[in-house]
């Protein structure tokens, strides 16, 4: 924990200046509390209570509660992977199954490959291990696989870590070729596949995101969390890991970490999965997310000078956005909450990639008209920075 840790510099740079009033903030990763399912949680909370409730106050085992592992189970048939409750471990937020792989396979100078950018909290995770972390780049269609066909042939990477539906942060999706590609070439080495998917039930355009799981079947760990579809305060996510011999290890460890995830929220969870329509549910968040992010296009569309470019998601909470003639996200950044807007700089996202003129802008917790004003005036930021480097 004494260690350097230049994406926790970043985040607590960004949280200070979040605590500013009236902030239009496009910087964090937050769903949209309008989502949360408030009524049904409380008539859930309820039944638990009153027919399971010295269970639900009871310590539990380290795997987790079997109906909601069960659930999980079976959700995954539509990603194409068939796999039983015994392939669910409950965890703490996918964040914690990061933890927990970095530790069962991860030793000093140990290889870990990444997408370049990646998720900025894994890059944190990744780090307390003390690998080398290796990364390849991502083109509109997915992970480099010509650098990455290169890179494996003189490194042996632990494991590939990917969000390969609307990636943090890039909003970024794999095309069903790039996913075959990827699949083989990780399917020719020892290397293990994390599949991080937190967004995979958010696409509100287009069909697609069969997981990994079902290329390479043992070959791959799966991380979900309901914290993106449910309750991110909740904090359940899970790995879905068919190694036997691996999962017995995450079980071991988990057990000596902190036991088990809390049961309530546990039970709490599954009543409402049983009582409630999860699909129709999921159409709301689509609905409105879809939205969002039509807005929030249409107006860089209209507002941003000329040679900003973005990535168009079909899902997800992300838009990527590069600066024109290298103009410096964080100089954007710096100058933008100055005005009221909190964007992210996409430096914390890369490994050793500084000074970047790349940024995240998230759409998912802005109303209409946040967003357009946002936009202004972070549109007005960048033509000021450009005059000024002009000037």
């Amino acid at each position: 924990m004494s260690k350097p840790d230049f994406q926790g510099e970043f985040v607590d740079a960004m949280l200070k200046a979040a605590t500013a009033p009236d902030l239009i903030s496009f910087g964090g990763g937050l769903p949209n509390p309008i989502s949360f399912p408030v009524e049904d949680i409380e008539a859930a909370v309820n039944k638990v209570l009153q027919q399971n409730g010295v269970q639900a106050l009871q310590y539990s085992s380290t795997a987790g509660y079997g109906p909601l592992r069960s659930f999980i189970a079976k959700r995954y048939a539509r990603f194409g992977v068939t796999l039983s409750a015994d392939d669910i471990l409950i965890t703490n937020g996918s964040q914690q199954a990061l933890d927990m792989l970095s530790a069962v396979l991860v030793d000093p100078g140990d290889e870990v490959l990444v997408e370049r950018p990646s998720y900025l909290a894994a890059l944190q995770t990744f780090h307390l291990y003390d690998p080398e972390i290796l990364t390849v780049g991502l083109t509109d269609s997915g992970a480099d696989c010509d650098e990455l066909e290169e890179l494996l042939k003189s490194h042996s990477p632990k494991f590939f870590y990917a969000i390969p539906n609307f990636q943090n942060p890039t909003g970024l999706t794999y095309s069903k070729e790039v996913r075959e590609r990827v699949a083989a070439l990780v399917a020719s080495t020892n290397m293990l596949m994390v599949e991080d998917n937190p967004y995979g039930e958010l696409r509100f355009r287009g069909e697609g995101g069969e997981s990994f799981g079902r290329y390479l079947g043992e070959q791959c760990c799966m991380l979900g969390t309901f914290s993106k579809t449910v309750s991110p305060g909740m904090r359940i996510g899970w790995i879905a890991c068919p190694n036997r011999a691996l999962m017995e290890k995450l079980l071991g460890y988990k057990q000596v970490m902190d036991l088990h995830t809390n049961i309530f929220c546990q039970m709490v969870l599954a009543q409402y999965l049983e009582d409630n329509d999860l699909d129709a549910h999921m159409a709301r968040i689509k609905n409105l997310y879809q939205h969002q992010a039509d807005v929030m296009m249409d107006c860089i569309a209209r507002y941003m000078p000329e040679g900003v470019r973005y990535t168009k998601p079909k899902g997800g909470m992300f838009i990527w956005a590069t600066m024109p003639d290298g103009l410096s996200a964080v100089e954007v950044q710096n100058e933008a909450v100055k005005r009221g807007v909190l964007v992210t700089a996409g430096d914390p996202f890369y490994e050793k990639d500084r000074g970047v003129a790349t940024m995240r802008l998230n759409y998912s917790n802005c109303t209409d008209e946040k967003i357009e004003r946002g936009i202004q005036i972070l549109s007005q930021v960048i033509r000021d920075l450009l005059q000024a480097r002009q000037g």
